[in-house]
């Protein structure tokens, strides 16, 4: 009877193995089947994802002020898991554990791209992962030659740019997180030097995601900056013919870019600067440099200066009608044009 009843309990017991493994074989299968179908249908939903939110269709109608809209902003370096908790607490996804696995199916995972997006809360997560790793929204600006530092700020907010203004400022007046870039390192620090990046946030067009942050916005200038000043203007200043310093270049093309109606002036003009230069006891005597102080004390520039105009600046070393020599800094972003004027002067007895 015992042996009997041992033999029932090592039956029941194989039996319940039996089942168990063939449940774990069962799920198992499930799963392989579930998982090999997603795969299957992956780029069939992507193929529908991008007809869906092509450029020239409805993800540029998802905009700011698409009704019901969530904006999203991805920082710099962001993981997937932060991903997913600024999705969560932005009430876009509900399970960031989800979310983070099926980036991984999707093969979204490490794809996101910094920046702002915007997305609707009735969007699947696959549609939800699709925009997020689309190029961010931004905006084009375009900065014409011989703008200063405050008209280029003005221009970043016109085109709704956020950006901390005492965070950017700081920035411009001490470059130290840009010594990366040699010119940078060779600007001078000189006394009444307002802003010491004014001059080399090089004019042009250029995208901004709308949230970016401070320091991407200047790097995007100098980025620029760096591709334009060519190694032959470096020796070119060197020569015995200039004798100045790059710096000192940049300062003189600021001055002939606002002194120059047209381009094909610029070199003449440049000649007359140069001559007064080394002309001792002569002063530059340019009505941009004060023009620019009216500027930045928020008055309009004149196309004719009056004595008073000159003497209401007396003091500030910009003033070029009462310093010798070249003012600090540059006055405004010059182009190319203005910048190779200054190096290659036209040869002429003007003052």
């Amino acid at each position: 009877e015992v042996s009997e009843k041992m033999i029932s309990k090592h039956i029941t017991r194989t039996i319940v193995i039996v089942l168990v493994v063939f449940a774990l074989l069962a799920v198992t299968a499930v799963g392989f089947y579930m998982g090999f179908t997603f795969v299957l249908t992956q780029n069939n939903r992507f193929e529908e994802l991008q007809e869906k939110y092509s450029d020239s269709t409805q993800r540029d109608l998802i905009t700011a002020d698409t009704p019901g809209v969530v904006e999203i902003v991805i920082p710099r370096a962001a993981d997937t898991q932060k991903i997913a908790e600024i999705l969560k607490d932005m009430e876009v996804i509900e399970n960031t554990f989800f979310f983070t696995v099926l980036s991984k199916f999707n093969g979204f995972d490490g794809m996101y791209m910094a920046g702002t997006h915007y997305v609707l809360p009735a969007m699947n997560y696959d549609e939800i992962m699709y925009m997020l790793a689309q190029k961010p929204q931004s905006v084009r600006v375009t900065f014409p030659e011989g703008l200063t530092y405050s008209q280029v700020k003005e221009r970043l907010r016109e085109a709704n740019v956020n950006f901390d203004e005492d965070e950017l400022d700081n920035m411009v007046r001490n470059p130290q997180l840009f010594l990366d870039y040699d010119f940078v390192r060779n600007i001078e620090n000189k006394d009444g030097r307002d802003w010491l990046l004014q001059g080399y946030l090089y004019p042009d067009t250029y995208e901004f995601d709308i949230n970016t942050d401070e320091e991407t916005i200047i790097r995007t200038f100098l980025n620029n900056t760096q591709r334009k000043l060519l190694a032959e203007y470096d020796e070119r200043a060197a020569s015995d013919r200039i004798n100045m310093s790059m710096d000192e270049i940049i300062t003189l093309a600021s001055i002939i870019q606002i002194e120059s109606a047209k381009i094909e002036e610029m070199r003449t003009v440049s000649g007359v600067f140069h001559n007064r230069l080394n002309r001792e006891g002569w002063t530059l005597s340019a009505c941009a440099t004060v023009n620019y102080l009216r500027l930045e004390t928020h008055q309009d520039t004149k196309l004719w200066l009056s004595d008073e105009d000159i003497a209401q600046f007396e003091n500030s070393p910009y003033n070029t009608y009462v310093y010798l020599g070249l003012p600090p800094g540059p006055i405004c972003s010059p182009g190319e044009d203005a910048i190779r004027a200054a190096l290659w002067p036209e040869n002429h007895n003007f003052y």
